[in-house]
Protein backbone atom coordinates (compact mmCIF):
# COMPACT_ATOMS: atom_id res chain seq x y z
CA UNK A 1 0.00 0.00 0.00
CA UNK A 2 3.17 2.23 0.74
CA UNK A 3 2.65 5.45 2.60
CA UNK A 4 -0.74 5.71 3.95
CA UNK A 5 -0.93 9.52 3.58
CA UNK A 6 -0.12 9.45 -0.16
CA UNK A 7 -3.66 8.14 -0.59
CA UNK A 8 -6.47 10.93 -0.43
CA UNK A 9 -7.88 10.97 3.08
CA UNK A 10 -11.23 9.52 2.67
CA UNK A 11 -12.20 5.89 3.29
CA UNK A 12 -13.27 5.67 -0.93
CA UNK A 13 -9.76 6.29 -1.93
CA UNK A 14 -8.39 3.10 1.05
CA UNK A 15 -11.10 1.16 -0.61
CA UNK A 16 -9.58 1.88 -4.18
CA UNK A 17 -6.24 1.65 -3.56
CA UNK A 18 -6.33 -1.59 -1.60
CA UNK A 19 -8.76 -3.33 -4.41
CA UNK A 20 -5.80 -2.23 -7.10
CA UNK A 21 -3.09 -3.81 -4.52
CA UNK A 22 -4.72 -6.85 -3.56
CA UNK A 23 -7.17 -7.74 -6.59
CA UNK A 24 -7.69 -11.26 -4.93
CA UNK A 25 -9.26 -9.61 -1.83
CA UNK A 26 -13.37 -10.49 -1.49
CA UNK A 27 -15.73 -7.82 -2.01
CA UNK A 28 -16.82 -8.35 1.34
CA UNK A 29 -13.67 -7.79 2.79
CA UNK A 30 -12.71 -4.93 1.60
CA UNK A 31 -14.14 -1.70 3.95
CA UNK A 32 -13.23 -3.50 6.80
CA UNK A 33 -9.22 -3.75 5.47
CA UNK A 34 -9.00 -0.28 3.91
CA UNK A 35 -11.20 1.32 7.06
CA UNK A 36 -8.08 -0.50 9.52
CA UNK A 37 -5.38 1.28 7.14
CA UNK A 38 -7.47 4.67 7.67
CA UNK A 39 -7.85 4.78 11.07
CA UNK A 40 -4.22 3.65 11.66
CA UNK A 41 -3.30 6.76 9.66
CA UNK A 42 -5.30 9.17 10.59
CA UNK A 43 -8.07 8.40 13.35
CA UNK A 44 -5.43 7.92 16.31
CA UNK A 45 -4.19 10.69 17.70
CA UNK A 46 -1.47 11.53 20.48
CA UNK A 47 -2.19 10.83 23.98
CA UNK A 48 -4.96 7.98 22.45
CA UNK A 49 -4.45 5.01 24.70
CA UNK A 50 -3.62 1.93 23.12
CA UNK A 51 -4.20 -2.50 24.54
CA UNK A 52 -2.09 -4.91 23.19
CA UNK A 53 -2.89 -8.32 24.43
CA UNK A 54 -0.35 -10.33 24.32
CA UNK A 55 -0.64 -14.51 23.54
CA UNK A 56 3.10 -15.08 24.14
CA UNK A 57 3.55 -13.92 27.74
CA UNK A 58 -0.23 -13.72 28.40
CA UNK A 59 -0.19 -10.26 29.77
CA UNK A 60 -2.41 -6.90 28.46
CA UNK A 61 0.16 -4.49 27.70
CA UNK A 62 -1.54 -0.95 27.69
CA UNK A 63 0.13 2.51 26.76
CA UNK A 64 0.05 5.83 25.09
CA UNK A 65 0.44 7.07 21.29
CA UNK A 66 3.47 9.80 21.35
CA UNK A 67 3.81 10.06 17.67
CA UNK A 68 2.00 10.47 14.24
CA UNK A 69 1.93 8.06 11.55
CA UNK A 70 5.21 7.38 10.14
CA UNK A 71 6.40 5.09 7.07
CA UNK A 72 9.38 3.98 7.14
CA UNK A 73 11.55 0.66 5.84
CA UNK A 74 14.36 1.02 8.09
CA UNK A 75 13.37 -1.39 10.59
CA UNK A 76 11.17 -3.94 8.72
CA UNK A 77 9.58 -3.96 5.30
CA UNK A 78 7.26 -6.03 6.22
CA UNK A 79 5.52 -3.87 8.43
CA UNK A 80 6.39 -0.17 7.56
CA UNK A 81 3.53 1.79 8.98
CA UNK A 82 4.07 2.86 12.39
CA UNK A 83 2.89 4.53 15.34
CA UNK A 84 5.40 5.73 18.52
CA UNK A 85 4.01 4.05 21.63
CA UNK A 86 4.74 4.85 25.55
CA UNK A 87 4.48 1.59 27.49
CA UNK A 88 2.77 2.65 30.91
CA UNK A 89 1.62 -0.69 32.27
CA UNK A 90 2.02 -4.70 31.67
CA UNK A 91 -0.81 -6.68 33.82
CA UNK A 92 -1.71 -10.42 33.94
CA UNK A 93 -5.19 -11.26 31.37
CA UNK A 94 -6.11 -13.03 34.97
CA UNK A 95 -6.34 -9.26 36.75
CA UNK A 96 -9.10 -8.17 34.00
CA UNK A 97 -12.74 -9.53 33.85
CA UNK A 98 -13.76 -12.01 31.41
CA UNK A 99 -15.72 -9.63 29.56
CA UNK A 100 -13.34 -7.26 29.10
CA UNK A 101 -10.85 -10.28 27.65
CA UNK A 102 -13.21 -11.17 25.23
CA UNK A 103 -13.68 -7.53 24.10
CA UNK A 104 -9.75 -7.13 23.17
CA UNK A 105 -9.92 -10.98 21.98
CA UNK A 106 -11.29 -9.48 18.10
CA UNK A 107 -10.31 -11.15 15.46
CA UNK A 108 -9.13 -7.12 13.69
CA UNK A 109 -6.07 -5.86 13.56
CA UNK A 110 -7.19 -2.66 15.12
CA UNK A 111 -11.09 -2.25 16.41
CA UNK A 112 -11.92 0.51 19.38
CA UNK A 113 -12.90 -0.51 22.85
CA UNK A 114 -16.24 0.50 24.27
CA UNK A 115 -17.91 -1.46 26.44
CA UNK A 116 -14.36 -2.16 28.56
CA UNK A 117 -12.84 0.99 28.47
CA UNK A 118 -13.09 2.50 31.89
CA UNK A 119 -12.12 -1.28 32.94
CA UNK A 120 -8.38 -0.49 31.31
CA UNK A 121 -8.40 2.91 32.39
CA UNK A 122 -8.97 1.87 35.66
CA UNK A 123 -6.19 -0.58 35.47
CA UNK A 124 -3.85 2.73 34.03
CA UNK A 125 -4.63 4.77 36.97
CA UNK A 126 -4.03 1.59 39.55
CA UNK A 127 -7.30 1.40 41.21
CA UNK A 128 -9.90 -1.37 41.16
CA UNK A 129 -12.76 -1.57 38.57
CA UNK A 130 -16.29 -1.92 39.18
CA UNK A 131 -16.92 -3.66 36.45
CA UNK A 132 -14.96 -6.82 37.55
CA UNK A 133 -17.08 -8.08 40.53
CA UNK A 134 -19.72 -8.22 38.39
CA UNK A 135 -18.47 -9.53 35.44
CA UNK A 136 -17.03 -12.69 37.18
CA UNK A 137 -19.92 -13.67 38.97
CA UNK A 138 -21.48 -14.75 35.88
CA UNK A 139 -18.46 -15.72 34.02
CA UNK A 140 -19.55 -19.35 33.49
CA UNK A 141 -22.88 -18.40 32.29
CA UNK A 142 -21.17 -16.04 29.35
CA UNK A 143 -18.46 -18.46 28.20
CA UNK A 144 -17.78 -18.36 24.24
CA UNK A 145 -17.10 -21.32 22.19
CA UNK A 146 -13.29 -19.96 21.23
CA UNK A 147 -10.25 -21.29 22.85
CA UNK A 148 -8.03 -18.26 23.52
CA UNK A 149 -11.12 -17.21 25.52
CA UNK A 150 -11.63 -20.81 27.08
CA UNK A 151 -7.66 -20.72 27.68
CA UNK A 152 -8.11 -17.33 29.46
CA UNK A 153 -10.80 -18.71 31.55
CA UNK A 154 -8.93 -21.51 32.73
CA UNK A 155 -5.80 -19.55 33.44
CA UNK A 156 -7.71 -17.43 35.32
CA UNK A 157 -9.94 -19.63 37.93
CA UNK A 158 -6.01 -21.68 38.54
CA UNK A 159 -4.13 -17.89 39.07
CA UNK A 160 -7.11 -16.91 41.32
CA UNK A 161 -8.31 -20.70 43.41
CA UNK A 162 -5.14 -22.48 43.27
CA UNK A 163 -1.78 -20.73 45.01
CA UNK A 164 1.03 -22.86 46.54
CA UNK A 165 0.47 -26.22 47.76
CA UNK A 166 -2.75 -26.32 46.40
CA UNK A 167 -1.28 -25.89 42.96
CA UNK A 168 0.90 -28.35 43.96
CA UNK A 169 -1.70 -30.85 44.28
CA UNK A 170 -3.33 -29.63 40.88
CA UNK A 171 -0.56 -30.55 39.04
CA UNK A 172 0.32 -33.60 40.74
CA UNK A 173 -3.02 -35.20 39.91
CA UNK A 174 -2.99 -33.95 36.28
CA UNK A 175 0.36 -35.90 36.03
CA UNK A 176 -2.02 -38.95 37.49
CA UNK A 177 -4.33 -38.86 34.83
CA UNK A 178 -1.47 -39.14 31.74
CA UNK A 179 -0.35 -42.41 33.44
CA UNK A 180 1.95 -41.95 36.79
CA UNK A 181 2.09 -42.36 40.17
CA UNK A 182 2.89 -39.37 42.45
CA UNK A 183 3.75 -38.17 45.92
CA UNK A 184 3.99 -34.49 46.79
CA UNK A 185 6.82 -33.31 48.89
CA UNK A 186 4.46 -30.47 50.55
CA UNK A 187 5.92 -28.60 53.49
CA UNK A 188 8.85 -31.19 53.40
CA UNK A 189 11.87 -28.90 51.76
CA UNK A 190 12.93 -31.73 49.80
CA UNK A 191 15.42 -29.84 47.97
CA UNK A 192 13.27 -27.56 46.29
CA UNK A 193 11.21 -30.41 44.38
CA UNK A 194 7.55 -30.81 44.91
CA UNK A 195 6.69 -34.14 43.53
CA UNK A 196 8.12 -36.64 42.16
CA UNK A 197 6.60 -38.81 39.60
CA UNK A 198 6.79 -42.49 38.86
CA UNK A 199 5.82 -45.21 36.59
CA UNK A 200 5.58 -48.30 39.53
CA UNK A 201 3.53 -47.74 42.09
CA UNK A 202 6.07 -47.84 44.91
CA UNK A 203 8.45 -45.75 42.63
CA UNK A 204 11.74 -47.41 43.10
CA UNK A 205 12.34 -47.93 39.46
CA UNK A 206 13.47 -45.88 37.13
CA UNK A 207 12.37 -43.54 35.51
CA UNK A 208 12.23 -40.50 38.39
CA UNK A 209 10.41 -37.34 37.37
CA UNK A 210 11.51 -34.34 39.74
CA UNK A 211 8.99 -31.63 39.34
CA UNK A 212 8.79 -28.68 40.55
CA UNK A 213 5.82 -25.89 40.30
CA UNK A 214 5.15 -22.55 40.27
CA UNK A 215 1.58 -20.95 40.64
CA UNK A 216 2.62 -17.16 40.29
CA UNK A 217 2.22 -15.11 37.31
CA UNK A 218 5.11 -14.11 35.10
CA UNK A 219 8.38 -15.42 33.33
CA UNK A 220 10.45 -17.75 35.11
CA UNK A 221 13.90 -16.51 35.45
CA UNK A 222 17.27 -19.05 34.41
CA UNK A 223 18.30 -19.27 38.47
CA UNK A 224 14.90 -21.19 39.31
CA UNK A 225 15.54 -23.45 36.22
CA UNK A 226 19.13 -24.69 36.98
CA UNK A 227 18.18 -24.77 40.51
CA UNK A 228 16.07 -28.11 39.63
CA UNK A 229 18.75 -29.32 37.38
CA UNK A 230 21.00 -29.05 39.92
CA UNK A 231 18.87 -31.71 42.39
CA UNK A 232 18.77 -34.02 38.85
CA UNK A 233 21.37 -37.25 39.48
CA UNK A 234 22.17 -37.15 35.72
CA UNK A 235 23.90 -40.26 35.41
CA UNK A 236 22.15 -43.24 33.07
CA UNK A 237 21.83 -45.78 36.26
CA UNK A 238 19.80 -43.81 37.95
CA UNK A 239 17.62 -42.18 35.19
CA UNK A 240 16.20 -39.44 36.49
CA UNK A 241 14.41 -36.52 34.87
CA UNK A 242 13.42 -32.91 35.81
CA UNK A 243 9.89 -31.18 34.71
CA UNK A 244 9.38 -27.59 35.62
CA UNK A 245 5.61 -26.38 35.51
CA UNK A 246 4.49 -22.92 36.20
CA UNK A 247 1.25 -21.17 35.80
CA UNK A 248 3.23 -18.57 33.61
CA UNK A 249 5.73 -19.07 31.22
CA UNK A 250 9.88 -18.71 30.52
CA UNK A 251 12.31 -15.85 30.48
CA UNK A 252 14.74 -16.48 26.97
CA UNK A 253 17.61 -17.38 28.97
CA UNK A 254 15.90 -20.25 30.69
CA UNK A 255 14.32 -21.75 27.40
CA UNK A 256 18.28 -21.88 26.63
CA UNK A 257 19.63 -23.64 29.81
CA UNK A 258 16.71 -25.91 29.10
CA UNK A 259 17.57 -26.70 25.52
CA UNK A 260 21.00 -28.35 26.00
CA UNK A 261 19.82 -30.50 29.00
CA UNK A 262 17.69 -33.95 27.34
CA UNK A 263 16.41 -34.50 30.41
CA UNK A 264 15.05 -31.28 31.51
CA UNK A 265 11.86 -30.56 30.48
CA UNK A 266 9.47 -27.27 30.58
CA UNK A 267 6.00 -26.83 30.71
CA UNK A 268 4.19 -23.79 30.54
CA UNK A 269 0.92 -22.02 31.36
CA UNK A 270 -0.54 -23.05 27.75
CA UNK A 271 0.55 -26.67 27.57
CA UNK A 272 -0.73 -27.03 31.02
CA UNK A 273 -3.84 -25.71 30.27
CA UNK A 274 -4.07 -27.48 26.74
CA UNK A 275 -3.29 -31.07 28.98
CA UNK A 276 -6.90 -29.65 31.36
CA UNK A 277 -8.81 -29.54 28.07
CA UNK A 278 -7.32 -32.98 27.07
CA UNK A 279 -8.12 -34.55 29.96
CA UNK A 280 -11.49 -32.71 32.06
CA UNK A 281 -13.54 -35.37 31.65
CA UNK A 282 -11.81 -37.03 34.27
CA UNK A 283 -10.81 -34.54 36.17
CA UNK A 284 -11.43 -34.71 39.78
CA UNK A 285 -14.88 -33.19 41.11
CA UNK A 286 -13.23 -30.40 43.44
CA UNK A 287 -11.37 -29.29 40.10
CA UNK A 288 -14.51 -29.62 38.10
CA UNK A 289 -16.26 -26.87 40.27
CA UNK A 290 -13.64 -24.39 40.42
CA UNK A 291 -12.72 -24.91 36.18
CA UNK A 292 -16.56 -25.45 35.31
CA UNK A 293 -16.42 -25.70 31.56
CA UNK A 294 -19.98 -26.44 29.16
CA UNK A 295 -19.56 -29.30 27.62
CA UNK A 296 -19.61 -27.93 23.53
CA UNK A 297 -17.08 -25.09 25.03
CA UNK A 298 -14.38 -28.02 25.27
CA UNK A 299 -15.01 -29.82 22.33
CA UNK A 300 -15.07 -26.51 20.33
CA UNK A 301 -11.68 -25.76 21.96
CA UNK A 302 -10.51 -29.01 21.46
CA UNK A 303 -11.30 -28.72 17.46
CA UNK A 304 -9.72 -25.68 17.47
CA UNK A 305 -6.63 -27.16 18.82
CA UNK A 306 -6.23 -29.78 16.22
CA UNK A 307 -6.79 -27.59 13.44
CA UNK A 308 -4.22 -24.97 14.69
CA UNK A 309 -1.72 -27.44 14.96
CA UNK A 310 -2.47 -29.20 12.00
CA UNK A 311 -2.04 -25.35 9.94
CA UNK A 312 1.14 -25.06 11.83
Amino acid sequence: MGDLTAINRDRESYKEKLSTVYPDTKKGAIPTAAGVLYRFAHEIKQQDIVIYPSKSDRKVHIGEVVGDYQFSLEYDREYPNHRSVKWLKHIPRADFSQGALYEIGSALSLFQVKNYADEFIAAIEGRPSEIVSIEDESVSDVMEVTEQSTKDFIYKKLSKELKGYSFEDFVAHILNLIGYNTRVSQKSGDGGIDIVAFKDELGIEPPIIKVQVKSTDGDTPPDKVQALYGNINTSTANSEYGLFVPLGGYSKKAKEFAKSKPNLRLIDGDELIELVLKHYEKLDSKYKAIIPLKNQCRQFSRKLTKADKKHR
